[in-house]
């Protein structure tokens, strides 16, 4: 959710109003106006079902081997410091 959430403070730096009620990080990224490598939108789109876990507590997605929870975890932390790049660039 932290990564929905700097982007949405992407959308809002960029077009000056609310973003939109959405959780779909492909969407809030192209109204953030960033660009994005396509490995950078294939992993949100990985975070986006296990997002789903924490707002629906009765999705049970297929959770990864602990290895795989670490690089997702690490990807998460590199891209938010990416994403705070850039807002602090504005």
């Amino acid at each position: 959710m932290v990564i929905e959430k700097a982007i949405k403070a992407h959308v809002v730096k960029v077009t000056g109003e609310l973003a939109p009620k959405s959780h779909n990080l492909i969407y809030l990224s192209e109204k953030s106006e960033l660009l994005l490598k396509d490995e950078t939108l294939e992993f949100f789109g990985v975070l986006m079902k296990y997002q789903l876990e924490g707002r629906y507590p009765g999705y049970q997605p297929f959770i990864p081997e602990y290895r795989v929870v670490q690089d997702y975890l690490r990807e998460t932390k590199m891209q938010l410091s990416w994403l705070k790049e850039r807002l602090s660039n504005y």
